[in-house]
């Protein structure tokens, strides 16, 4: 499948994420060692490396019940706001439910984080999988498709509030009256309010995204997987007049030689938490086969695939620096904008790959860009400092607790 990706998209810079590890147990559900910690002190300092070393986004999680083998998780809209006041320039995406929030609360929310941190604030809206949250919690839980019908009214209810004056909507879920919200989001030049990203693989996700979000973030995918994905959106988008743009998933092992990132990768799916993945599994699968169509995110995921659980592994971006920017801009190349990512070791490797990756992945994206008749707007290249690998790992060092287990466990 052939998707036409803009021009704007071979001139602008692809920009880096982040995932935020504020959830105990790192991000594969495996006993393999992980230099990550969950708490405060450590996800400021690497925030703060991250920044340095060229990531201008920050994605905090949200769950609310312990899942995917974590036992601790701190809530992303406070965490958030911690990470934005420990930063100058990044900027920090924190995500939540629609029917655990109202869009009026959030936009509120988001307006006093934005003004906080001088215009860095963002938000992922997650329609939700896990039904315990909501039944447990004694709210409704709706089936696959209508959760997509509530996100929606969720995200225009949140877009009008940050934009308007006397917003009125009728809708299912939210009925708004004649609402204002003062003061407005900061005044961010080309930046009509606050980054409203959302996610999803199925087909009521990609047409949710083509009508409302800026940002269409996918789990992790082939090739031909996303360029699915790519296709459903803008299909939606175009119908709607709308330009969304596009993010992408990817678990990073970044070493000297592809044989010993292959090795690392084999040595973490060999010592996966199996009861915490079949659970994780068995829960997630639910939601694709819940579809009309079978379409879903997880719903062809090995077992394999889920030690990530979010698909991280399928975007294989393993190999020595120079394969991984390869594989990365053949993703650029097909219409990802954004590349979210995770690690085992967050500090190092954020660093390294800022340091090891990033330069490559530039110097190939200048290269892109002529063959497509353009050029590369460096004007737009975040300008940082870097970390060497001495600080990276002193910054490791300075935040892990004295307590911190060297084979990071995970709860049943």
């Amino acid at each position: 499948m052939t998707t036409t990706v803009p021009a704007s998209t071979f001139e602008t810079p692809l920009k880096f994420a982040y995932w935020v590890p504020n959830v105990s147990g790192g991000l594969v559900v495996s006993t393999i060692e992980q230099r990550t910690d969950w708490q405060l002190p450590y996800n400021s300092r690497l925030a703060q490396v991250a920044e340095n070393s060229g990531f201008e986004y920050a994605l905090t999680q949200t769950r609310y019940a312990a899942s995917y083998g974590a036992d601790k998780q701190h809530e992303a809209s406070a965490f958030s706001l911690a990470l934005l006041g420990a930063t100058e320039r990044l900027k920090v995406i924190a995500a939540f439910h629609p029917g655990m929030w109202h869009p009026g609360v959030l936009a509120k929310w988001l307006i006093t984080a934005d003004h906080l941190s001088g215009g860095r604030a963002a938000v992922n809206i997650v329609s939700g999988w896990l039904k315990d949250e909501f039944v447990k919690f004694g709210l409704p839980w709706l089936e696959h498709d209508e959760r997509y019908v509530r996100t929606e009214e969720f995200i225009s209810a949140l877009r009008g509030l940050l934009t308007e004056n006397g917003y009125s909507q009728d809708g299912t879920y939210y009925s708004i009256d004649d609402f204002t919200l003062s003061p407005k989001p900061v005044d961010v030049p080309g930046r009509p309010h606050p980054e409203i990203f959302f996610g999803g693989n199925s087909t009521a996700a990609q047409a949710t995204a083509g009508r409302v979000a800026d940002w269409y973030f996918s789990n992790g995918r082939t090739l031909e997987g996303y360029q699915e994905n790519v296709a459903g959106v803008l299909a939606s988008a175009q119908e709607a007049g709308r330009a969304p743009k596009f993010g992408l998933n990817g678990f990073v092992i970044a070493r000297d030689s592809r044989k010993e990132a292959e090795e690392t990768l084999r040595e973490i799916v060999a010592k996966a938490h199996r009861p915490a993945v079949e659970g994780f599994r068995q829960s997630v699968q639910e939601a694709g086969a819940s579809t009309k169509d079978g379409k879903g995110m997880w719903a062809d995921s090995s077992f394999e695939d889920l030690v990530q659980y979010n698909d991280g592994f399928k975007t294989q971006l393993i190999g020595t620096p120079e394969e991984i920017a390869d594989r990365i801009i053949e993703y650029k190349k097909v219409g990802v904008n954004l590349l979210l990512t995770c690690y085992l070791h967050f500090t190092e490797e954020t660093a390294a790959f800022g340091r090891d990756v990033m330069p490559i992945v530039r110097e190939k994206e200048k290269d892109l860009a002529r063959a497509q008749g353009t050029e590369l707007n460096t004007d737009l290249l975040p300008v940082v400092p870097g970390v060497s690998a001495e600080e990276a790992a002193a910054a490791t060092a300075e935040t892990l607790p004295e307590d911190h287990p060297s084979t990071v466990g995970v709860s049943a």
